[in-house]
């Protein structure tokens, strides 16, 4: 389940960048439109861009502190139990094995 939040966190991040980046040619090229209602809404899209390029920051600093604090939890889970850990990983090398055997 982690898995797919995870991938489902990427593929917004991702997409999200693919928007801004657009957003942003399409203001370059729209630069020299004249007009009140041309510069309104030019500004109220670089409003936004500001705002999604903070929460795509957030959103990328949210997702280190938690890959960070996975790690450091499975480092500690190791450090504290070796022998159930090296069971585990066996155990999973094992299943692996036997599902790439049948093929």
């Amino acid at each position: 389940m982690t898995d797919m939040n995870t991938i489902q966190k990427d593929k917004l991040m991702s997409d999200l960048r693919v928007v801004i980046a657009d957003a942003e040619e399409l203001l370059r090229m729209t630069a020299d439109q004249a007009g009140e209602k041309a510069a309104d809404v030019r500004n109220r899209i670089e409003a936004r861009l500001h705002q999604a390029r903070i929460d795509l920051l957030s959103l990328q600093e949210a997702a280190v502190e938690k890959a960070k604090a996975a790690g450091h939890a499975a480092d500690e889970y190791v450090h504290d139990n070796p022998w159930k850990s090296i069971g585990i990983a066996a155990g999973v090398g094992m299943v692996i094995g036997l599902l790439i055997s049948r093929r």
